[in-house]
């Protein structure tokens, strides 16, 4: 397994708050967005996607187009060519949610 696979598990599955990045790269690979529209979508605290967004951002996981709050967030590079790995981690989080835990 690559580095970037390691990195990307690691931050799905592996910390607290990877359940809210799963849901977040979700929503990116369907359509790029700003934070805003991620909270809207999500539901979630402005600081929670902001933070996730930077932590997504730093690792290579993401990447960004324009600046301050039209600021839109897309998958990278890395992150596109392990579309197959995020969907593995995606199925495996959504059933466990199924589930109840």
């Amino acid at each position: 397994m690559d580095k970037f696979k390691y990195v990307l598990w690691w931050l799905l599955v592996n910390t607290q708050g990877g359940e809210n990045r799963v849901k977040i790269l979700n929503e990116i690979f369907k359509k790029p967005c700003n934070a805003n529209e991620l909270c809207n979508i999500l539901k979630l605290n402005y600081k929670t996607i902001r933070y996730h967004l930077d932590l997504l951002e730093k690792n290579n996981i993401i990447i960004t187009i324009g600046e301050k709050y039209g600021k839109a967030y897309f998958p990278s590079e890395n992150l596109n060519e392990l579309k197959e790995y995020f969907n593995e981690i995606w199925v495996k989080f959504v059933k466990k949610v199924d589930k109840g835990g």
